[in-house]
């Protein structure tokens, strides 16, 4: 960029002189004025360095938007994306009980990544989270993850400090553009409990046919454990406690373009001394997972089938004071298979997309309890989700779906919901 700039400031210097009976001369006059307004764009484009810099690819795990800063020469990328969500529930549930649920819209989330990258080696990776638009009620604002990271090659790289568990199709790659549906999967909330970070160190790479990440991280604090999932176990970074430890790893192959099959694993204790250290449980948690994407020709279908296994469960329980049907689960099951088809592909509007979708989904976080506890069927659901999503160019997209929710006591609740969402 700095030789082409002074290639057009010696052009300019060397231009012959205008006498002036050639400034009335229009076509060289103007052939000034183009000379300098090139030499203009050029020092903006230096001014703003990366911000030429689009968000229009995954790299390393990661969304688009947070993808920036690996194509980012030197200095700081800036990125983001929002979404604004609006939920309209039905009266009544499937046995006829009123809902006693208003509709409600939020904006969900605001947010931004700042990057930055020193030289060619390292880099600096974060993303903050403005949620629900407001601190003031239920709303926060987080550090959804900070990554440094020695970038040595593609197929071998350092990360360290608040890292997203590389596990599911959800938790890393968040951004609403990249995923099917205006909610998230059930199953990547309440088994793989996105969006999912926690403090630690790992690795990460990329061949083109496999593609790998592995982190050591801090555990799960089982005291958040529910009946509903493990959700409430997630520390954030938020002076987690790390009396134990977990072991993260995903693999992912790409046999060709536009298909990844793969799957992920985390083990560890989540016990983390509970109860101020008055119980001493360990509480071993398991979380497996297997995935397919595949993309062709504006057909888009996944499927994610994933399994969570918890070990003394009956310990836990009782530390918590949990009783009846009210128990953690012992294992924890889901699966979706979802599928989408732009029927914009064979037109000319291809800088476009509009994508009919429908998603199948089960869950249940109480495939079984240990024994002296009950299963609480309303944790056993499947739900049936058809929408359309519509992008008028790729960073942009406004989602609508209507989803039929139904579990083992009758008392499944549907609603319709929307979206409206960007990246940077």
């Amino acid at each position: 960029m700095h030789r082409r700039i002074w290639c057009i400031l010696i052009g300019l210097l060397i231009y012959p002189q205008i006498s002036s009976a050639q400034v009335s001369d229009t076509d060289e006059v103007e052939e000034i004025k183009r000379r300098i307004d090139i030499l203009a764009q050029e020092i903006e484009r230096l001014k703003l360095g990366n911000a030429a810099v689009t968000a229009d690819r995954s790299q390393f795990g990661l969304g688009p938007a947070a993808s920036k800063v690996y194509r980012t020469e030197r200095g700081v990328s800036i990125g983001g994306y929002g979404e604004m969500v609006y939920n309209n529930f039905a009266t009544e549930k499937d046995d006829g009980s009123a809902a006693g649920i208003g509709d409600r819209s939020d904006f969900l989330r605001a947010i931004i990544y700042v990057g930055y990258k020193f030289n060619n080696n390292w880099l600096l990776n974060t993303e903050f989270e403005f949620e629900h638009a407001s601190t003031g009620k239920v709303g926060e604002v987080s550090a959804e993850f900070v990554h440094l990271e020695y970038t040595y090659r593609p197929e071998f790289n350092l990360r360290f400090g608040l890292l997203l568990l590389p596990m599911g199709l959800v938790n890393e790659l968040h951004e609403p553009t990249v995923y099917m549906g205006a909610n998230r999967p059930d199953v990547e909330g309440a088994i793989i409990p996105s969006t999912w970070r926690e403090n630690g160190l790992g690795i990460y790479g990329d061949t083109g046919l496999i593609s790998y990440r592995a982190y050591l991280v801090n555990g799960f604090k089982g005291a958040g454990f529910s009946s509903s999932g493990l959700r409430g176990g997630r520390q954030k970074g938020s002076k987690a406690l790390t009396d134990h430890f977990a072991l993260t790893g995903r693999v992912d192959v790409t046999p060709q373009t536009g298909v990844t099959i793969g799957g992920s694993f985390y083990g560890g204790y989540s016990g983390q001394d509970l109860l101020n250290g008055t119980d001493k449980l360990n509480v071993p948690t398991g979380i497996f997972e297997g995935h397919v994407d595949i993309r062709h020709k504006g057909l888009w279908v996944s499927a994610l089938g994933a399994y969570s296994k918890l070990g003394e469960v009956t310990e836990l329980n009782n530390a918590l004071g949990l009783t009846g049907n009210n128990s953690v689960g012992e294992t924890l099951s889901g699966f979706y298979i979802q599928a989408g088809y732009d029927v914009l592909t064979h037109t000319g509007y291809t800088a476009q997309s509009l994508m009919p979708y429908i998603r199948y989904e089960t869950l249940n976080t109480q495939a079984s309890v240990p024994t002296g506890f009950l299963k609480n069927p309303a944790r056993d659901v499947n739900s049936l989700t058809v929408g359309v999503a519509y992008n008028p160019e790729s960073r942009i997209v406004f989602k609508a779906d209507f989803k039929n929710v139904n579990n083992g006591t009758g008392t499944g609740l549907n609603q319709f919901n929307g979206l409206v969402g960007y990246i940077f």
